[in-house]
């Protein structure tokens, strides 16, 4: 029966009625009607969205140009519309490449390099001006400055979306009172709903950017926000790589293959990739020969005492050299491959060679290719007469002692005839074949036998067979012939992909550095403690890639709700799609109470009066999405987050642990210092004598370091007594208003303005007493200041 739909279509010219409708599409027409994948889905995430584009090219621009940014940012109403404008210091474009930059989408020149970079696909800028066109026809107004020009170059542009080009509406040269840099006008449909989003796009790019300048105007601010430098040090500068061959997809080998000046695959290698030096070079050929060719048996060779028979065979197969020349040549043989402890086909070809040349040097007889061919064809057999017993030793080396004999025996032949009836007279084989051969024999034996080799067993034996077959010297395909076939374009990316080879240079990327996250932490939060830490390079589909994460705790953060996270990729702030972003996700599974982090449930977000940054620093940053806004669930990044976040949170654990022994050193000490002094009235009311002297008492109990004055005879004693379990070494500065005179020890003395600074730093051994001593010549006032000792660890009677 004829079904409905294999009628459709039967009219004629249906085919070609729907050809008339189908049309190619730019890129730029595509993304106007598709705007949200790029992050302009509506007015209020359009705005932020834009400027976080233009700031971020700003940035890359002038650290390329190697000079500190200075950024303006400016929001400002007009009619209907928000005006956005930025402006940066950059080096400027020149006025053949504005257009393009601004004009076009997919225009860029950071795409294929292969080193870090916040934009790579040349849609951030090109897109915010195609939104501002859609939203209020108004083109974009363009001013840029070169380093050394003279005048500006100023351009009113919009872009032709059918043919993703750019369409000039004005084009003048004029005067700008900055030295060199870019700036851009950009009309829009929006609103401030966004207001918070942007501020913390500012602030978290002031973050991981501490050495830019930035400004942000926009209404309803009484004053601009300014965000100062915390270091005058750029961000290093990278180099780009070539791509590392674990990162490499067949369709890509294929075309760079196809595209390659190399003709041959050594050469290939070492000019197309990364880390690929003439030793790794080997290793890969010789695995893409193993995977191409296979590998060819080795067999164990005759004893000594065995010798006898095989040089009889040898003998046999020369004929016409006379019988000195033959018995040379046979026992020459015969002595190399008895002192190997196995041989393969190929090798007793290259010893019958090098044996051929010798002999025939010596006795002036010829030994050709017959002759050699004779020879093999004949030795190769008795070399391999007994495959069984040589497969035995293997599979009884590596199976346990439960299996059978009988088992191992089945095993070991059936492995031993698959060599000699598949293989040909090389007994050369690949791995699959292998695993093959071991298959069939562990089905063999468990029908004969009944003894079952499962598929560790069976594993075991593969390797263990394959392990003592040799690499062969076969001359590898030419480049050419290679990539005009694409299953041995595959053996050789296999080859590549199982190659131990060195992770890719990481001056391609350019990290914050733990020391500069923890600065900028400090510029934007004022917080009681703050960590950091930067992990080594690892490597993610042959991209290298760092991750750093920074804490910060305390003071000015506030305490009610989820500790703030800040997420980053290539030192720019992801500020929306936070519940999508692998970061979030790594975050949410840490067990935070083990940091002193209260964590309901013992999962999600912490809680605590906290900062959390994370920078993953990458030459192919893993987005969700084209809008850049969170991070792909990638395994070997998730790892290096959690690692870098937990390294963090340990220095977080260890000053909170010591936060909290302090607290409850602090509530002791306080009990007993109101406890002492009752204790000792009572002890004198009881006994009916003197009240006790506890002056000391308080620092001997809590085991502190205790500072103690006398004055007697105008000498005035400070005595530093050690009661902890450590050493000590307290800054001691006493400031009196006289001149002091007579100081003991390494006293250092600062005069301001009548006031006299007397500075101290000894080394007091556990259980010990240092005295400090000078004097003075009339009565004088004391203040006495004690650092490099804890408070709650310091007893101050002077």
């Amino acid at each position: 029966m004829t079904s409905f739909q294999s009628t459709l279509g039967d009219e004629s010219g249906i085919a070609e009625e729907l050809a008339k409708g189908q049309r190619e599409i730019s890129i730029a027409e595509f993304f106007e009607k598709n705007k949200h994948m790029l992050g302009f889905d509506s007015g209020a995430r359009g705005l932020v969205t834009a400027v976080k584009e233009a700031v971020d090219n700003a940035l890359d621009a002038t650290e390329e140009a190697g000079i500190q940014p200075d950024i303006y940012v400016e929001i400002s109403e007009v009619d209907d519309y928000y005006r956005l404008v930025i402006e940066d210091n950059g080096p400027g474009i020149t006025k053949e490449q504005v257009p393009k930059v601004f004009g076009k989408l997919l225009y860029g020149s950071r795409f294929h390099a292969r080193e870090q970079s916040r934009g790579q696909q040349g849609i951030g800028i090109s897109a915010a001006v195609l939104y501002s066109q859609l939203t209020s026809g108004k083109p974009a107004k363009i001013t840029s400055r070169t380093q050394g020009s003279a005048d500006a170059e100023y351009f009113e542009l919009v872009i032709d979306t059918d043919k993703n080009e750019p369409e000039i509406r004005d084009e003048k040269t004029t005067s700008w009172d900055r030295p060199h840099g870019t700036r851009i006008e950009l009309e829009m449909e929006a609103n401030m709903r966004a207001r918070q989003q942007l501020h913390d796009y500012i602030q978290h790019t002031a973050v991981v950017n501490p050495h830019a300048r930035l400004e942000l105007r926009e209404p309803g601010l009484d004053e601009p926000m300014k965000f100062e430098r915390a270091t005058d040090q750029l961000p290093q500068q990278t180099e780009e790589i070539r791509p590392h061959p674990h990162g490499v997809e067949l369709g890509t080998l294929l075309k760079m293959l196809g595209a390659t000046e190399s003709y041959s695959v050594s050469g290939f290698l070492q000019e197309e990739f990364t880390r690929v030096g003439a030793k790794t070079t080997e290793k890969i050929i010789d695995s893409f020969r193993d995977r191409h060719f296979g590998r060819e048996m080795t067999w164990k060779t005759p004893s000594s005492r065995e010798a006898d028979d095989l040089v009889e065979t040898i003998e046999d197969a020369v004929a016409n050299k006379g019988q000195e020349a033959t018995t040379a040549f046979a026992e020459e043989l015969v002595d190399i491959v008895t002192g190997k402890d196995r041989i393969a086909h190929g090798e007793l070809l290259t010893i019958v060679g090098n044996v051929a040349e010798s002999v025939g040097d010596d006795t002036g007889k010829t030994f050709g290719d017959t002759v050699q061919e004779n020879i093999v064809e004949a030795v190769w057999p008795v070399l391999t007469e007994d495959r069984e017993s040589d497969v035995y030793a293997i599979v009884d080396d590596v199976t346990t002692t439960q299996k059978d004999d009988a088992g191992k025996v089945s095993m070991a032949r059936s492995i031993a005839t698959q060599f000699a009836e598949t293989t040909g007279p090389t007994d050369r084989a690949t791995y699959d074949d292998v695993e093959d051969f071991v298959s069939w024999a562990a089905e063999r034996t468990k029908e004969r036998e009944d003894e079952t080799y499962g598929e560790t067993a069976r594993e075991k034996i593969a390797d263990a067979v394959w392990s003592r077959m040799r690499t062969v010297e076969d001359d590898v395909p030419k480049v050419r012939d290679i990539a005009d076939n694409r299953d041995i374009a595959r053996d050789l990316l296999e080859a590549m992909r199982e190659t131990d080879i060195l992770a890719p240079p990481t001056d391609c990327l350019s990290p914050i550095t733990s020391e500069l996250v923890e600065a900028g932490l400090k510029k934007e939060f004022d917080a009681d403690f703050y960590a950091a830490a930067t992990r080594d390079a690892e490597v993610h589909g042959g991209d290298p890639f760092i991750v750093e994460a920074g804490i910060a705790y305390g003071g000015d953060i506030k305490s009610d709700g989820s500790i703030d996270l800040l997420r980053f990729a290539n030192r720019v702030p992801l500020v929306y799609q936070r519940g999508a972003c692998t970061i979030t996700h790594v975050v949410k599974d840490i067990g935070w109470r083990n940091y002193g982090l209260d964590q309901p449930g013992g999962s999600g977000m912490p809680k605590g009066p906290a900062v959390l940054m994370v920078h993953v620093a990458s030459t192919n940053v893993p987005f969700t999405s084209e809008s850049k806004d969170a991070l792909a669930d990638v395994p070997a990044i998730q790892d290096e987050v959690e690692l870098a976040i937990r390294e963090a949170a340990r220095e977080l654990k260890s000053y909170l642990s010591k936060r909290r022994s302090l607290q409850k050193r602090r509530q002791k000490q306080d009990v007993i210092g109101r406890i002492l002094p009752q204790m000792a009235t009572k002890l004198s009311e009881v006994t009916g004598r003197e009240e006790p002297k506890i002056d000391g008492a308080l620092a001997r109990i809590m085991n502190n370091v205790s500072v103690e004055r006398t004055i007697e005879d105008g000498t005035v004693t400070l005595t530093v007594t050690n009661y902890s379990s450590t050493n000590e070494s307290p800054d001691i500065t006493d400031i009196l208003d006289v001149e002091p005179l007579g100081l003991n020890g390494e006293a250092n003395v600062v005069d301001l303005d009548g006031e006299w600074f007397v500075k101290w730093n000894p080394t007091v051994a556990a259980g010990e007493s240092e005295t400090l001593t000078y004097s003075v010549e009339q009565d004088a006032s004391f203040d006495i200041n004690v650092d490099g000792v804890e408070t709650e660890k310091l007893t101050v009677n002077a």
